[in-house]
């Protein structure tokens, strides 16, 4: 249990009949007529939709413990992603829905942050950049355009991006997890 003054971003809390919401954005108001309260953005943590809340300040709420470790992802077995605790070396199997989109840019040896609760998996999480290789693309040609083209290309991973039309296949490039867009080449 934690005060809505607790409250900070990150922290899971059970409401609503055991359903995990995770805080997004959280501010305390304090009105100068009328008793101080909490105005919360939550998400719920398994299916991601996301309202606003409104609670009395100094209120109990009921907090529910995530386990968030770094586990490397080992290998596709099916219809299931089997992740490595680096600590133990226990396989974990995490199937496609808990995984997410973090599945368009997973390749073997990635190190990703598995979030549990009571031994089921919430959701998998990259880090907010990765670096891939591209695949496969399209020659670029440059036409008469006053701004920069762009043109689909395959990772490594099968998932496609658009990139600038200057990219090649076999290039490595850095992707944003979170929006899928191109970021830049990486030196190599």
């Amino acid at each position: 249990m934690a005060s809505t003054n607790d409250l900070k971003n990150g922290l899971v809390l059970k409401l609503d009949g055991g359903q995990l919401w995770s805080v997004v954005e959280f501010q305390h108001v304090k009105p100068g007529k009328g008793p101080a309260f909490v105005r919360t953005k939550l998400k719920n943590v398994l299916s991601g939709k996301v309202v606003d809340k409104t609670f009395n300040a100094g209120v109990k709420v009921e907090t529910a413990t995530v386990d968030k470790r770094d586990m490397q992802f080992s290998y596709m077995d099916g219809e299931y992603f089997v992740f490595m605790d680096m600590e133990t070396y226990d396989q974990l199997m995490v199937d496609r829905k808990a995984v997410g989109d973090a599945a368009n840019f997973l390749i073997e040896g990635f190190t990703a942050t598995v979030a549990q609760h009571e031994g089921e998996v919430l959701f998998v999480e990259l880090p907010a950049a990765v670096e891939l290789t591209i695949q496969e693309t399209e020659p670029g040609v440059q036409g008469d355009r006053s701004t920069g083209g762009t043109k689909p290309a395959t990772l490594e991973t099968g998932y496609q991006i658009q990139v600038p039309l200057f990219i090649t296949t076999g290039e490595k490039i850095k992707v944003d997890t979170r929006s899928s867009d191109y970021l830049g080449r990486v030196n190599s």
